[in-house]
C-alpha cells in the first residue's frame, strides 16, 4: 500500500482529484462542483461520519454500545484515521482505513472543544472508499467489514461549490432554498426517506444514493452547501440516546453515492 498526496482520475470531459481519500475536485467541462479548501464555510471538501453521526457533548462524549460505553466526539473518530491508497487506474481508485478495537486515537478537538483527549471504539473494522468515473458521472462506494454485529451509523459529507445567489435543492417534497438551510444552522436540515437530491445552480448536480436512507443539508455561508447522505438523522433523539440510531453489521455493508451533472 502506497501513501500518496494526490490521485487524479479522468474520463472524457470529467476529471477528479482525490487528496489522500478526500474528494477535492470534480470537474465536468471545466466546471468545478466541489467546495474548495480555503474558501469560506468549511476547511474540508468531503469526509465520512462514522461510526456515529452528530454531536455527543451533552452525553459527556459517551456512546452506548453492546460492548459498553465508547468515547467518541462529533461524527465519530473515523475521520482522524488516515486512508491508504490500495488501487488506482485512470478512471478509478480505492482507499482503505483499518481500525483495531480499543485503539486510542488522539482527538484534535481537545482541549478547545472537547474534554476527551483520546477516542476509541470497541470493535475492529475495515472501511473502503472507492471512486469510479463512468459515462454517466462519478460513483463513490463505501464498503464496511468488521466484527459481526458491530453497531454503526454512516454519513457522507461532501461540500458543493455555489455560484449563483439563489441555488435550490430539489428532493421528493417542496423546493428547498439556501435560506432555509441557513436558517436551521448547525443542526442541518433533514430530508427524510429520500434517495435522490438535485442541486440546481449555475449547473445542476444530482446526488443519488443506495444503502443510505436520508439526507441532511448544512451550510453557514452562501458560497457552499453540504448535501449529506445519512443512515440516521442524529437530532431525532437526545444525545444520550444516539445508540437508538445504530444498525448492526452483518458480514459486510455497502453504500453508494452517484453524482451526475446537467446544465
Amino acid at each position: 500500500m502506497n501513501k500518496v498526496k494526490m490521485t487524479t482520475l479522468a474520463l472524457g470531459n470529467q476529471t477528479v482529484q482525490i487528496d489522500e481519500g478526500e474528494l477535492v475536485s470534480y470537474k465536468v467541462d471545466g466546471h468545478e462542483f466541489i467546495h474548495q479548501k480555503g474558501s469560506p464555510g468549511w476547511g474540508s471538501a468531503d469526509t465520512e461520519m462514522f461510526p456515529i453521526i452528530g454531536p455527543v457533548a451533552e452525553a459527556n462524549f459517551i456512546v452506548k454500545t453492546t460492548r459498553g460505553g465508547s468515547v467518541q466526539d462529533q461524527h465519530g473518530h473515523f475521520r482522524l484515521l488516515k486512508y491508504d491508497l490500495v488501487l488506482s487506474s485512470v478512471r478509478s481508485a480505492v482507499f482503505r482505513k483499518a481500525y483495531e478495537a480499543g485503539t486510542l486515537v488522539d482527538n484534535k478537538k481537545y482541549p478547545e472543544n472537547s474534554n476527551k483527549a483520546q477516542l476509541s471504539w470497541p470493535y475492529s473494522f475495515k472501511f473502503e472508499k472507492a471512486f469510479e468515473l463512468t459515462d454517466t458521472g462519478l460513483e463513490v462506494r463505501f464498503t464496511i467489514t468488521g466484527d459481526e454485529g458491530m453497531p454503526f451509523m454512516l454519513g457522507y459529507h461532501p461540500a458543493f461549490k455555489l455560484y449563483t445567489a439563489a441555488p435550490t435543492i430539489h428532493a421528493h417534497g417542496p423546493t428547498i432554498t439556501l435560506d432555509e438551510v441557513l436558517a436551521v444552522g448547525s443542526r442541518a436540515l433533514e430530508v427524510p426517506n429520500c434517495n435522490k437530491i438535485t442541486l440546481k445552480d449555475k449547473k445542476s448536480i444530482t446526488i443519488a444514493i443506495e444503502g443510505f436512507q436520508h439526507f441532511m443539508c448544512w451550510t453557514e455561508v452562501r458560497n457552499m452547501v453540504c448535501i449529506e447522505p445519512i443512515t440516521f438523522y442524529p437530532y431525532a433523539v437526545e444525545q444520550q440516546d444516539l445508540h437508538k440510531g445504530f444498525q448492526k453489521l452483518k458480514g459486510s455493508a455497502t453504500f453508494k453515492v452517484s453524482l451526475s451533472v446537467s446544465d
